[in-house]
């Protein structure tokens, strides 16, 4: 029996690298109460009009959930300001299994995609798993900045995508402009970009740009979303994305019925409404990059100014080490090695009161 299963032991062996979520709450052991600033999460909770959705429809959990997203992507569309139809959007279980369809549909053995390190590990993880071929081509300089000229170099017939971020995780950067026009304009016709912009509601920056315009062009672009930062969905995982008809089209005819369930679809369109949620969460992360930013400076920690709800720092200990530390003083905060940036760690923008308990264990720490 062992011999027969032998012959299965390439497929039983994942390939490529392992995509993980960060610790959960009960993985931490501290005498301290704990703060969760590993996961990029909504401080505030969730959306209360998403809540009382949520209230509303806990009834009909007995039926089956609609069996396609039509609803959905005419509350999209309707978000959108009509702006791009309801058959320019994609849906699916959260913006992780996004980039998974996308993989899934575009991808293959012997196709290439191009990423960025440090960056998204999807980016990589899921295409090796397709037996594609990835390539890195790492942001430049102490500024994270995107290199369109290596890119290009890159490219050949196998290509078929190119992964991009911004704000990108895990460094905070944005794409400026110039740089992402400059990126669409030389990218070859066989080649679609996905632009991932899932936390684009904390962009501030004068050049930033959302992946609407590209689309609007007709360009082969795919921009990716998530109702699982701003919106404070992360537990019900659902995403979007949205790209030309031929691309949407294209992409969505891959999912299989009833790929949302009730409440996350449900949940997901009254969110779409509650604009003074995504108001408070937005001045929420911006006064905490106020506080967060001169006692950063005061302790003398190496960090990154952010456009998303976090910031990267990178302390002169390990950051195995860091972490554990942090652990000791309540604070959960994200090593991302993984992503690209060995030695450097992801710390999530949270409420007053985690801000200043993060920078009371820091001092401790460091």
């Amino acid at each position: 029996m062992i011999k027969e299963i032998s012959i299965f032991k390439d497929y039983l062996t994942p390939k490529g690298p392992q995509y993980k979520g960060g610790k959960s709450r009960d993985e931490i052991v501290s005498d301290k109460p704990i703060y969760k600033l590993s996961s990029n999460e909504n401080m505030l909770g969730s959306s209360p009009l998403a809540m009382e959705a949520l209230q509303k429809h806990l009834g009909g959990l007995n039926e089956y959930p609609d069996n396609n997203d039509l609803r959905f992507r005419k509350a999209l569309s309707e978000f959108y300001g009509g702006e791009l139809s309801p058959d320019q959007f994609i849906t699916d279980n959260s913006g992780v299994g996004i980039l998974q369809l996308i993989t899934s549909t575009i991808l293959g053995e012997g196709l290439e995609c191009i990423f960025s390190n440090p960056g998204f590990v999807p980016y990589r993880a899921f295409p090796e798993k397709m037996g594609a071929k990835t390539i890195d081509v790492p942001l430049k300089g102490d500024n994270w900045e995107l290199d369109v000229d290596g890119i290009i170099s890159k490219i050949t017939d196998k290509t078929r995508l190119i992964w991009t971020c911004s704000p990108n995780n895990p460094t905070g950067s944005h794409i400026p402009k110039h740089k992402m026009d400059e990126l669409i304009a030389r990218v070859p016709d066989h080649v679609v970009v996905v632009y991932d912009e899932v936390y684009f509601q904390y962009a501030t920056a004068s050049d930033f740009v959302r992946g609407t315009e590209y689309v609007h062009q007709g360009k082969k672009v795919i921009a990716v979303n998530s109702f699982s930062k701003a919106y404070g969905l992360a537990g019900l995982r659902v995403g979007y994305a949205y790209s030309t008809k031929e691309i949407a089209r294209y992409v969505s005819q891959w999912r299989r019925p009833f790929f949302i369930n009730t409440l996350s679809m449900e949940a997901a369109m009254a969110a779409l409404k509650d604009t003074e949620f995504i108001n408070r969460t937005v001045d929420l992360v911006n006064k905490g990059k106020t506080y967060l930013y001169p006692e950063l400076d005061k302790i003398g920690i190496k960090y990154w100014k952010s456009q998303a709800n976090f910031i990267l720092l990178k302390p002169e200990m390990g950051e195995a080490d860091f972490e554990a530390k942090m652990h000791t003083q309540g604070i959960m905060t994200r090593p991302v090695a993984a992503f690209g940036a060995p030695g450097h760690i992801r710390v999530t923008i949270g409420t007053q009161e985690a801000n200043e308990a993060f920078i009371e264990g820091l001092k401790a720490v460091v």
